[in-house]
C-alpha cells in the first residue's frame, strides 16, 4: 500500500482566500494607531503604501520561486535548490526550518494574543484570563485544521467572507459619514521630505509590513495547489492588491470620523470608530467581527506553517517524525500538532508588542533576503524555461527588495536584530553538529 501523500485540491479562489485571511489578522486593527503615532501626522497613509509596494516587489520573487518549485514547504525548497541541494543549500534550508520552529509559533501566538487583547473591549480580562483565552484560540485552531485539505478550503472561504464583510462595513460606515475625502485632501499638510520623515516611515513600515505578511502563504502549500504555475502568482498579486486597497480605505474611513491625533492614542480605535457612528451595540458587533478576522488569520497561518517541517522531514533534512501524513485525512498531522503546541506555550509567555518586531527580525536575513539572493543564483544557473513566471525588469526588483528588507531590519532595532542573529548563529552550530554526526556536507562532500 502506497504511503499517503498531499493532494492538489486548492484552486485560485481558495488560495487567494487563504492568503488574504492570513494577511488580515488582528494586525491592521492593532497596528493602525501604532502607525499613526510613529508618523505623527496625516501622512501616515504613506506607511501603508510603502508596505504594499514592498509586498508587490517581494511577491515577484516568491512567484518565480513558487512556480519553479511548487511543493509543500515553500522557502525550504527555494533555499535548498538555490544554494545547492548537496552543498550550502543544506545549511540554508536547515536554518529556515530551524527559525520556523520558533518564528512560526510566534506568528500564530501573535494573532492569538491580539485576539485576547481585543476581546477585552467586550469583557475586561485579567492577565491570566487573557493568556488562557489566547491559548484556547490556538487549541481550537489545531482542532479545526485536523482534517482534509478540501474541507479546510471550504472553511477558508467561510472565514474569508467574514473578513470581507468586516472591512467593507468599516469602509462603508466612513463613506456614509460624509467626510471620507478629507484625509486624502489633507494627506500632505505639514509634510516635509527629510531624514526625520524617512526615519519615521521606516519605523512605521515595520508595523505596516507586519500587517501585509502572509501574501506568500500559498507557496508553503505549493504541493496542494491546482495549476500552480498560474494560481500561485495570481493569488499573491490579487491578495496584495485587494488588501492594500482595503487597508487604505479602512484607514481613511477611520480618520474621517476620529481625528488622527485621537486615533493614535486608542487601543480599540475601530470599536470607538463604530461607537461614534452607530452606538455601543454596533461597536460590540464590529469588535466581534474583528475577532473573527483575528481567528481566521491564526487559522491560515497555522495551515501554511505546518507544511514546512513536514517538507524538510520528507526530504530527509529534519526529524523523520515530522514527515508523517495522516493515513485517511492526508495532512502532516505531527507537524501541525508540534507547531500548535509551541504556539500555545508562546501565547502564554509573550506580549504582542514583543513579537511583532521579533517576527520580522528573525525572518528577514534567511527567508526574505536569503531567497532573493538565491533567485539571482538560480537564474544564472538554470535556463529561463525552468521559471514559468518571469518578473518584469529582472533583476532590478530583486535588488530593490533586498535594499528595502535591509532598511526594515535596521528599523526593527538593535535588540530585535540581535535576537534574530543569535537564533541564526545557534542554528549554524546545530547544523554543523548534525552534519558531523550524520557525515554530511561540509564534512563529507561526496554524497548522493
Amino acid at each position: 500500500m502506497a504511503a499517503p501523500v498531499l493532494e492538489r485540491r486548492l484552486g485560485l479562489v481558495q488560495a487567494t482566500a487563504i492568503n488574504m485571511i492570513d494577511m488580515v489578522g488582528i494586525g491592521p486593527f492593532i497596528t493602525l494607531p501604532m502607525v499613526i503615532g510613529m508618523m505623527n501626522g496625516p501622512w501616515f497613509l504613506y506607511a501603508w503604501v510603502a508596505g504594499a509596494v514592498l509586498s508587490f516587489v517581494d511577491a515577484m520573487i516568491w512567484s518565480e520561486l513558487g512556480t519553479a518549485f511548487p511543493r509543500a514547504g515553500g522557502s525550504y525548497n527555494f533555499l535548498k535548490e538555490a544554494y545547492g541541494a548537496n552543498g550550502a543549500g543544506r545549511m540554508m534550508s536547515f536554518l529556515f526550518v530551524w527559525q520556523t520552529m520558533i518564528q512560526a509559533p510566534l506568528v500564530i501566538a501573535s494573532a492569538a494574543i491580539g485576539f485576547a487583547s481585543y476581546f477585552s473591549y467586550l469583557v475586561p480580562l485579567t492577565s491570566i484570563q487573557s493568556k488562557l483565552l489566547s491559548g484556547g484560540v490556538v487549541i481550537l485552531i489545531v482542532v479545526l485544521l485536523y482534517r482534509k485539505i478540501d474541507a479546510i478550503g471550504k472553511i477558508s472561504i467561510f472565514l474569508w467572507a467574514g473578513v470581507i464583510v468586516t472591512l467593507f462595513w468599516i469602509i462603508g460606515a466612513g463613506i456614509a459619514h460624509g467626510n471620507f475625502a478629507s484625509p486624502i485632501q489633507h494627506i500632505n499638510d505639514g509634510l516635509t521630505i527629510n531624514f526625520a520623515f524617512v526615519s519615521a516611515i521606516g519605523f512605521a513600515s515595520v508595523k505596516s509590513v507586519y500587517s501585509y505578511l502572509g501574501y506568500y502563504n500559498v507557496c508553503h502549500l505549493g504541493g496542494e495547489i491546482t495549476n500552480p504555475s498560474k494560481n500561485i502568482p495570481r493569488s499573491m498579486f490579487l491578495s496584495i492588491a485587494g488588501i492594500a486597497v482595503l487597508y487604505l480605505l479602512m484607514n481613511i474611513s477611520v480618520v474621517s470620523v476620529i481625528p488622527w491625533q485621537q486615533a493614535k492614542e486608542s487601543e480599540f480605535v475601530l470599536s470607538l470608530f463604530m461607537k461614534e457612528l452607530a452606538g455601543s451595540t454596533a461597536a460590540k458587533i464590529i469588535t466581534c467581527l474583528i475577532l473573527w478576522v483575528a481567528f481566521a488569520s491564526v487559522f491560515s497561518a497555522t495551515l501554511g506553517y505546518s507544511r514546512i517541517p513536514y517538507a524538510a522531514a520528507a526530504d530527509g533534512a529534519f526529524f523523520k517524525v515530522f514527515a508523517k501524513v495522516h493515513p485517511t485525512k492526508h495532512f502532516p498531522y505531527v507537524s501541525l500538532l508540534v507547531l500548535g503546541s509551541i504556539a500555545f506555550i508562546f501565547s502564554l509567555l509573550f506580549r504582542l508588542s514583543e513579537v511583532i518586531s521579533a517576527i520580522l527580525a528573525m525572518r528577514i536575513l534567511i527567508q526574505f533576503i536569503g531567497q532573493a539572493i538565491g533567485l539571482l543564483l538560480l537564474r544564472k544557473a538554470r535556463p529561463k524555461s525552468d521559471f514559468p513566471y518571469k518578473m518584469p525588469l529582472f533583476p532590478v526588483p530583486v535588488y530593490v527588495a533586498i535594499a528595502i528588507w535591509l532598511f526594515i531590519l535596521y528599523k526593527t532595532g538593535f535588540e530585535m536584530a540581535s535576537y534574530g542573529l543569535i537564533v541564526i548563529a545557534l542554528g549554524v552550530v546545530v547544523f554543523f553538529i548534525k552534519a558531523r554526526v550524520n557525515k554530511e556536507w561540509p564534512f563529507y562532500k561526496n554524497i548522493s
